[in-house]
């Protein structure tokens, strides 16, 4: 039988052992002209859990995802990926490792014009060997992860915002990938669908032992789906821990960004010896910590 998908090359004699980290970066930084995006951000992503990074816009968010599959290479520091150091690979050599790395765009990113069986095909053909009745196959067991049974023959016009989700979600399930990035996997959903997408990354997590790496600004999305959050403040890892730890801590930005509150203080390129140092105190029972996210949620 030929060989479904081809193997990925795993960590070569010399690379790290990566233990329990999947994916990590050390001392990152990057800057685009004068604007430091990535200031130094070390972080370690642990295999089969959850991580969501928050922060506002313009911190480096979507820019640390796409060091992660390669797309942007930093000025300074290093990134593996499975013990392996992947920021000086070519384009050839990084190739077996995308195949490990599915991502998710904010907006799904499908080709309007084909269905949704041939969008979901689109990286089966390129990077496997497998029949038409195999793809088929894989297709159909994508959808039925992702709840959207029977929809192959659709365009993407013809299915609700969710649903294109979930085909994106799907056509990056569709390589069996290790590590799944989501770039703000619930903007532009109504409260019910975005917690449909919440309770599918946690399902993936549960069901797959994917390693999740979410971005986004939606708090309630957050608080349900993370083992672990990391915001990002100017560029640096202002916090990391729990989602509960966050809403404890007592930086006056994390609060900021937690409750919704604007300052000018907080916007990005304000140089720091300009900002309000002040703390604030905290109460983790505030209800606007929780509520905000789903009011953010438009259909």
């Amino acid at each position: 039988m030929v060989e479904a998908v081809r193997q990925p090359e795993h960590a070569a004699q010399g690379d790290e052992p990566y233990g329990d980290a999947i994916v990590r970066l050390e001392d990152v930084h990057k800057r685009f002209g004068s604007q430091v995006v990535l200031d130094g951000v070390s972080l370690a992503f642990e295999e089969g859990k959850t991580t969501v990074v928050m922060g506002p816009s313009g911190c480096g968010k979507s820019v640390m995802l796409k060091h992660i599959v390669g797309l942007l290479r930093p000025d300074k520091g290093a990134i593996y990926f499975a013990g392996k150091r992947i920021d000086q690979l070519d384009e050839d050599e990084l190739a077996p490792v995308r195949l490990q790395i599915g991502l998710v765009f904010q907006m799904g990113a499908l080709f309007d014009s084909m269905s949704v069986e041939d969008n979901i095909a689109f990286p089966l053909i390129e990077h496997t060997q497998l029949s038409a009745g195999e793809r088929r196959d894989r297709i159909a067991e994508a959808l039925e992860t992702v709840d959207l049974q029977g929809v192959q023959p659709k365009l993407p016009s013809q299915l609700s915002g969710g649903q294109r989700k979930r085909v994106a979600i799907a056509r990056a399930l569709v390589m069996r990938p290790r590590v799944i990035l989501f770039d703000e996997p619930t903007t532009g959903l109504d409260p019910i669908r975005s917690a449909g997408i919440d309770d599918l990354i946690v399902r993936l997590r549960e069901k797959f032992n994917v390693t999740n790496i979410v971005v986004t600004h939606d708090l309630a999305s957050a608080r349900h789906v993370a083992d672990r959050v990391v915001m990002l403040l100017g560029g640096k890892v202002a916090a990391d821990g729990s989602f509960e730890s966050l809403a404890n801590n007592a930086d006056v930005r994390i609060q900021h960004f937690l409750t919704g509150t604007y300052s000018a203080d907080d916007e990005p390129g304000m140089p720091e010896a300009d900002k309000n140092p002040a703390t604030l105190e905290v109460d983790a029972s505030n209800p606007r910590l929780f509520k905000r996210g789903k009011d953010k949620r438009t259909s």
